[in-house]
C-alpha cells in the first residue's frame, strides 16, 4: 500500500511529517538546511479520524486545511475538547497566553500532559502558562481573560505568516506583551477557586522554529495537484508551516495541513515548484503596523 501523508507533528524533536500505510505508521524528521522535494500522486483522500481509516476513502478538495471528510470530521469533533464536546475529562488542564507577533496575543487551554505541544502546533513564538486545574475551570478562566484582556482565542495563520520575518530580534522584547498581560491576568478577580495560578515564565520558540534571520515570504502554496512538485531547502517551521527556500530564489510557505491525505513521492531536489502558489492576502501585513 502507498504511504499517505498525515501532516506535521510537533510531538517529536525535531518535528516531522507523519505517514500512514494501512495499519503502519512512521515519522520523517525534519532538519533545517535539508532539501525537501516531493510530487503529489493521484487524488487527495480523507486521512481518517482518531486513528481510524476513513470508511469510504472520501476524495477531498485540495484547498481544505481540515484533511477530513464530513463524516470523519464529525467523529473528530465528537471527542474534541476544543469543540466543547467533552465536559467530563478528568485530566488537569493549563491556561496559557501565546504571542505570535506585535499586537497578536491569544488565550487558550491545553491538556497538561501535552506540555508545550499545542503551542508549537499553533506557531506560538512566545508563551507563558497562567494556571492549571480541571477542564471546566480552565474553560471559565479562558472566557474571563478573553473578556477582561480583550484578547481572542484564535489568530489567523495568514497574520502569523506575515510577521515572522520582522519579529523583534531580542527575546526580552518578544516577551514584552505577554509579560504585561500576565500581570493583568493574575490580578483579576473572578478566577475559579479550582484553578491554581502558575508563576510567570516566558518560553521563546524563535530558535526552535528557526526564525532568526528568516527572509520574508514570497508566496504560499494554495493547494497540491496531481503531478505537482514542491522543492526547496527547509529554513524554518512554525505551527503547520514549512518555510522553503526554492531554487528560483523565492521563499515559499507550505501549510502541511494541505499535505494530509496525499500520496507523496520523492522528486528532484533541484525541481521547480509547479503547484499553485499565491501571494499573502493583500493588506494583511499593512494592517498590523
Amino acid at each position: 500500500m502507498p504511504w499517505q501523508c498525515k501532516g506535521l507533528t510537533w510531538a517529536t524533536t525535531p518535528p516531522g511529517l507523519r505517514w500512514a500505510s494501512g495499519s503502519s505508521s512512521r515519522v520523517s524528521p525534519l532538519v533545517y538546511g535539508q532539501e525537501i522535494a516531493f510530487r503529489a500522486v493521484g487524488q487527495r483522500r480523507c486521512a481518517g479520524a482518531r486513528g481510524n481509516v476513513c470508511p469510504v476513502g472520501a476524495v477531498l478538495p485540495g484547498r481544505s486545511t481540515g484533511g477530513l471528510c464530513p463524516e470523519c470530521a464529525r467523529l473528530d469533533r465528537a471527542h474534541s475538547v476544543a469543540a466543547d464536546t467533552v465536559a467530563d475529562d478528568p485530566r488537569p488542564y493549563r491556561v496559557y497566553l501565546a504571542w505570535f507577533g506585535p499586537g497578536m496575543v491569544k488565550v487558550g487551554i491545553t491538556a497538561e500532559e501535552r506540555g508545550p505541544a499545542r503551542l508549537l502546533e499553533q506557531g506560538a513564538v512566545v508563551f507563558t502558562w497562567l494556571g492549571r486545574g480541571p477542564l471546566m475551570s480552565a474553560r471559565r478562566t479562558e472566557e474571563l481573560l478573553r473578556a477582561a484582556l480583550g484578547v481572542p482565542d484564535r489568530i489567523a495563520y495568514a497574520q502569523k505568516r506575515a510577521v515572522r520575518a520582522v519579529l523583534p530580534a531580542g527575546a526580552a522584547e518578544r516577551a514584552g506583551e505577554i509579560t504585561e498581560l500576565y500581570a493583568r491576568a493574575v490580578a483579576l478577580e473572578g478566577w475559579p477557586e479550582a484553578l491554581e495560578r502558575v508563576g510567570f515564565e516566558a518560553v521563546d520558540h524563535a530558535g526552535v522554529f528557526g526564525l532568526e534571520g528568516l527572509p520574508a515570504v514570497s508566496g504560499v502554496v494554495r493547494e497540491l495537484v496531481d503531478g505537482g512538485t514542491v522543492a526547496g531547502r527547509l529554513i524554518a517551521a512554525a505551527g503547520p508551516d514549512l518555510h522553503l527556500h526554492a531554487h528560483d530564489g523565492r521563499v515559499i510557505v507550505v501549510d502541511t495541513r494541505l499535505l494530509s491525505g496525499w500520496e507523496l513521492v520523492g522528486a528532484d531536489p533541484q525541481a521547480a515548484v509547479t503547484v499553485p502558489v499565491e501571494d499573502l492576502p493583500r493588506g494583511v501585513q499593512d494592517g498590523l503596523f
